[in-house]
């Protein structure tokens, strides 16, 4: 007589034995916060530690009744990332891309430029106070006498910076330009240690050490101080470094940067009227246009830049910011033809191999930040 094989149940020994045959269990996990991650399959050691972390930093296991809504948070996470990152990309398009309006104003004076700049910029800016909500931010400055003062600094940065980049360009040294920003990060590096106190990591120090020897070459080689480009560096990084003693939101801060400069401004454009020498209302529309919508130059890309930072992570604006500089140098050696010889071009490479150890550093360093740690129980 045949025995009957016994039945399979789930508390049975053929059905343990069949476990590593079964489909892999799926665990939406959520954090404690609310912010959830996509579905993982407990197949692998490395998940099934990262599960062991999501469980110690507090995840629980999704239910029935809260997936959707769960999915519908990562749908809109993943949506707002790629806005972000669509802002981003944008505002550093134009920046990148800037020289070519400032070209078209060759013939009017880079001074002249940045006054109508400035109070184009301000009157645009205007409304937008109005618009987001942060007029009472604007007016609450001018009582405070710290972060006014903070600002006055800015504002005498930002205009110096404005001018020399208007000049560099009409002045075909785009190259130059371009070098600025590209090693603006690795100034904001030094600034930190001799103004702020901080410490390099050893990857930090070798890039900034490379810049140097970059721009030292390029000094030797072409027998000048690349000042344009220092100039550029310095200016912007010490702008962002004062910048973040006034804790004012990017909108307001410019704002209030082109207000204390607006005055000045608009009285030198009218006695340049006066003199017969500006080029505002005598030269053409066109250049009126131009001069006028130098203000889209200005604060567009702000905006752009500031939806966008806010939806994406450090690492990924560390990277987007060598847009810029990059469309600059292109602009300058296939557009504008100016000489790349070989000491430029040496002093370029050993910058962006500076900027590549620096990148690769800062985004392993942002990771350990980040990275979630298991609780030692």
């Amino acid at each position: 007589m045949v025995s009957k094989s016994p039945r399979l149940s789930r508390s049975g020994t053929r059905w343990n034995a069949l476990k590593p045959f079964r489909r892999p269990t799926r665990i939406p996990l959520r954090y404690p916060g609310g912010g959830a991650v996509h579905p993982i399959f407990l197949t692998s050691p490395r998940i099934k530690t990262n599960v062991a972390n999501f469980k110690s930093s507090g995840a629980k296991r999704m239910t029935p009744s809260d997936g959707p809504q769960e999915m519908n948070a990562i749908e809109d996470s993943q949506r707002r990332a790629l806005v972000g990152l669509g802002n981003a990309v944008s505002a550093y398009l134009i920046w990148g891309l800037s020289p070519i309006y400032f070209k078209t104003l060759k013939t009017v004076p880079a001074f002249e430029i940045l006054m109508h700049r400035i109070v184009w910029s301000f009157l645009l800016l205007l409304p937008f106070l109005f618009v987001y909500g942060r007029w009472n931010e604007f007016v609450s400055v001018f009582r405070q006498g710290r972060r006014l003062g903070a600002l006055l600094m800015t504002t005498l940065l930002v205009g110096f910076n404005w001018f020399l980049f208007i000049w560099a360009i009409n002045s075909d040294h785009v190259l130059q330009a371009s070098l600025g920003y590209y090693i603006n990060p690795l100034v904001n590096v030094l600034l930190g240690v001799v103004l702020l106190g901080e410490r390099l990591r050893p990857a930090q120090i070798v890039a900034v050490l490379l810049a140097g020897v970059a721009v030292l070459n390029l000094t030797v080689s072409v027998g000048e101080v690349p000042w344009v480009s220092l100039g550029l560096a310095f200016s912007f990084s010490g702008y962002g470094l004062i910048r973040k003693v006034a804790p004012v939101s990017s909108m307001v801060g410019l704002a209030v940067e082109t207000f204390l400069l607006t005055m000045p401004a608009i009285g030198y454009l009218v006695y340049a009227n006066r003199l017969g020498s500006g080029a505002f209302l005598r030269v053409g529309f066109s250049t009126d246009v131009l001069l006028m919508n130098t203000a889209l130059v200005t604060a567009v890309p702000l905006i752009l830049f500031t939806r966008g930072a806010r939806r994406l992570h450090f690492s990924t604006i560390g990277f987007l910011q060598y847009l810029a500089p990059t469309c600059t140098f292109f602009l300058a050696v296939f557009l504008w033809k100016e000489p790349l010889e070989s000491a430029r071009l040496w002093t370029f490479v050993m910058i962006w191999m500076a900027l590549a150890i620096y990148s690769l550093d800062s985004v392993r360093y942002y990771r350990r930040q980040t990275t979630p740690r298991p609780r030692m129980s």
